[in-house]
């Protein structure tokens, strides 16, 4: 037997024989360190470093290869990244969660110092501590990164969805006013949005009002014309509005053919035509629009 799996094994005899001592030593340091984040006491302390323990010890104890413990073997694996979960979701910085798990390296040391009496088997089972914990460290910071990068994203989409509305502006009419840049991601959420909104309302017409989008390029006028295509396709029209005289230059600048388009300068011309191209709206449908826009 070499030297690296006899130190293993004495790891995993320690973990058995002195888990709660490790733990003990563990809890005491990380109580002081979680003191301002509340929420925290010693009890799901020691519930947290009991599962990442357990998940170690039967890590160890497996044929798995040393540099798969961590990330190959799902108890520990699973132990580590919902530790990382649930003190981020305390407010405890990425910095702060590692060095939780490396402080857990310091009480399995201590207890390996003194139940390890051969120096080089200790050596090399001090090593190996200290690298199966170095990676459950890391893994705790991938995963704290990538949940804020999941938050991030969540909250975007969120914000996108907000920030492009679909108003009911009369019978079977809607429209979509948009404000500032018009990228790939945003026209995507225009998109759906105006196609439910159209399917849920039975719109005839649907008015994009460009006034709040600061410039039009060859970019935007494509997510534009997809747009409007994927309208046509759900059986209503479609107009575009808040052309304004450098909007207009631009486009013709740029030469994008808006020909197949209908287009007005404004949304009031555009809700007037909108409301030609649906016929008479019946009296009562009139007067229970709620939700049409004070335009002039």
């Amino acid at each position: 037997m070499s030297g690296r799996e006899r130190a293993r094994e004495e790891i995993v005899r320690i973990l058995g024989e002195h888990r709660d001592q490790i733990a003990a030593a563990w809890i005491e340091a990380q109580e002081s360190r979680l003191a301002s984040a509340g929420a925290v006491n010693a009890d799901e302390l020691r519930e947290e470093v009991d599962t990442i323990i357990a998940g170690l010890y039967e890590g160890l104890a497996a044929t798995m290869p040393l540099d798969r413990v961590v990330t190959g073997f799902a108890p520990l694996r699973n132990a580590v990244t919902d530790f990382s979960h649930r003190w981020a979701r305390l407010g405890v910085s990425a910095t702060a969660i590692a060095g939780a798990i490396f402080a857990l390296k310091d009480a399995c040391v201590r207890v390996l110092a003194d139940g390890i009496p051969d120096p080089e088997l200790r050596l090399e089972a001090t090593e190996l501590v200290h690298r199966l914990l170095d990676g459950a460290g890391l893994l705790t910071f991938q995963t704290y990164v990538d949940s804020r990068e999941e938050i991030i994203q969540r909250q975007n989409r969120q914000l996108l969805e907000i920030s492009t509305p679909v108003v009911r502006l009369w019978h079977r009419v809607l429209a979509v006013p948009l404000i500032g840049t018009l990228d790939s991601a945003r026209a995507q959420i225009v998109m759906e949005s105006l196609l439910q909104a159209i399917q849920d309302n039975e719109a005839a017409v649907a008015i994009i009002d460009i006034t709040g989008v600061p410039t039009v390029d060859t970019a935007v006028a494509q997510h534009l014309m997809q747009t409007v295509a994927a309208t046509r396709l759900m059986g209503a029209d479609c107009i575009l509005s808040g052309i304004r005289p450098q909007i207009a230059q631009m486009i013709a600048r740029l030469g994008i053919d808006l020909s197949e388009i209908i287009t007005r300068s404004s949304l009031a011309d555009a809700l007037t035509a909108a409301i030609r191209m649906v016929g008479d709206t019946p009296a009562q449908d009139a007067r229970d629009e709620s939700t049409l826009l004070n335009v002039s």
